[in-house]
């Protein structure tokens, strides 16, 4: 853990360690949306190689990366390139309803002061339930991890989702 870390910080990192344990371990009980595209297949493998990476604004290394950046390296593997900021990428493809969401598609939030300015992405990697919905992205806090997309916070912040690969 990083030096200067609050203690209610750690209790965040522990309870988040938790509750990604249980879910990894609950989910042979649930129906899954199978992905059959290799080609999302790929690009999810490709981002979930990053798993454990810490974030770092503008980067795009092993080293330290951003959301952005997570994505551009997830898609290059199928020699597609993405646009360097997630606002910029929230323009590439065709918009997607929350409710079709499938893997491979890119889910964008405002987390920032403006509330419907787009500034962090991820991508989504499995879905579960229609109240489970899992994406990976670059977490300024935790660096590269999934998400259920249905946690109160993404809830609050999201925007819109794209395909960028046909399903």
């Amino acid at each position: 853990m990083r030096k200067g870390f609050k203690h209610n910080e750690k209790l965040v990192l522990i309870a988040l360690s938790v509750a990604t344990l249980f879910l990894m371990t609950s989910c042979a009980s649930r129906r899954h949306h199978k992905v059959k595209n290799e080609v999302v297949i790929n690009v999810v493998e490709a981002a979930r190689s990053f798993t454990g990476t810490p974030y770092k604004y503008g980067g795009t290394t092993r080293t330290g990366m951003d959301c952005s950046g997570l994505l551009i390296n997830a898609f290059r593997t199928i020699n597609i390139s993405l646009p360097r900021s997630a606002e910029d990428q929230s323009k590439v493809g065709e918009e997607v309803q929350m409710k079709d969401l499938q893997p491979g598609d890119l889910v964008f939030f405002a987390t920032g002061k403006k509330k419907k300015k787009i500034t962090h992405v991820g991508l989504v990697t499995d879905v579960i339930d229609k109240d489970h919905v899992k994406f990976i992205h670059a977490s300024s806090v935790l660096g590269v991890v999934e998400t259920n997309l249905y946690a109160a916070y993404y809830q609050q912040h999201y925007i819109t989702a794209r395909r960028v690969i046909p399903q």
